[in-house]
């Protein structure tokens, strides 16, 4: 991943206020649910979610900072251990080497192939590795102990219903594989799905890991808040004025609601444990009702309203002025 402070946008010198502003301003703006025609939304939001991982927490932040973890907040290697600060170059400290005489401390600046050996790598590091005599030492160096990178990342948009209730994606790798993923139910946006040994490969090292960052498409009528649901239903004029029974569609099957009397456009009602799943039951779906007037003129609509507004004038607006 790019540098946290640069997807973000903010300098090294942030603090953390300006740091939450700036992830919630790119949050809200790169949100794939209002960015349903833009296909690289997805991985956009990942990656702005994964750089407020990293500096948005100040822990992760001071270990970013001084190089001992990367973007991605995996451990970069820092050395062998025991070499301490001086001389280093690249991560390696750096020790000269010169031929001389035989004694134990000739060719190495006055101290033996064993301190050398204790600066570089501890004197635990060399336990049972040094050979039988007085002679040379031997330390046999491992380089799967080097840290790498493997872990691969993808984005992958699942509809409302599969978030809910879960369901099997095909996804496609960078590297041009292809897996059947299981996505749980309950998952929400920004969710991380962690599949172990389905990263990169490399010679003496283990396998990396593929994270999956879910974003759940835009859907035709339901838009998510939390854990509700909200829902704007089209009511007819009448059904307004006299009351009466709707059907309203749920994530399951529809349920009916009551509609009383003199009923307003935009009042809203609560169907309990209509929502989405949570700790300890279902969120709730707030229904907010629409009055819509039919399509084209209707003379006799119009008659109607005519008459009635000499006989019953009255201002909504009335708290304005």
């Amino acid at each position: 991943m790019r540098d946290p402070y640069e997807v973000l946008g903010v300098p090294r010198s942030a603090n953390a206020a300006a740091i939450k502003s700036a992830y919630r301003k790119l949050a809200k703006k790169y949100h794939p649910d209002t960015n349903k025609n833009d296909p690289k939304a997805a991985a956009r939001f990942a990656e702005l979610n994964s750089a407020n991982e990293i500096i948005g927490d100040e822990d992760k932040r001071k270990q970013f900072d001084s190089g001992e973890i990367d973007a991605d907040g995996k451990p970069r290697f820092q050395g062998f251990p025991g070499g301490g600060a001086r001389g280093r170059a690249g991560g390696f400290e750096t020790h000269t080497f010169r031929t001389g005489g035989g004694g134990a401390g000739a060719g190495f600046g006055g101290g033996g192939f064993e301190d050398i050996l204790n600066s570089m790598f501890g004197a635990a590091a060399r336990g049972g590795r040094a050979g039988a005599g007085g002679g040379g030492a031997r330390f046999e160096f491992d380089p799967g102990t080097m840290a790498m990178d493997l872990d691969l990342s993808v984005a992958m948009t699942v509809s409302l219903e599969e978030a809910v209730k879960g369901a099997e994606k095909r996804v496609r790798l960078p590297t041009g594989k292809e897996l059947n993923v299981k996505i749980p139910p309950g998952v929400v946006a920004g969710q991380q799905i962690r599949l172990k040994g389905q990263g990169e490969t490399a010679p003496g090292h283990p396998p990396g890991d593929l994270l999956i960052t879910v974003s759940i498409a835009p859907h035709a009528f339901f838009k998510i808040d939390g854990s509700d649901l909200r829902l704007d239903l089209p009511i007819t004029l009448y059904e307004a004025v006299l009351g009466g029974k709707v059907r309203v569609p749920t994530l399951g099957s529809a349920v009916e609601l009551s509609i009383p009397k003199n009923t307003s456009s935009g009042r809203t009602f609560r169907l309990k444990g209509k929502g989405l799943p949570k700790t300890g039951g279902n969120g709730d779906l707030l229904v907010t009702t629409r009055i819509m007037l039919p399509d084209g003129n209707n003379a006799e609509l119009e008659a109607l309203m005519q008459k009635w507004r000499e006989a019953h004038p009255y201002n909504p607006r009335s708290d304005f002025s």
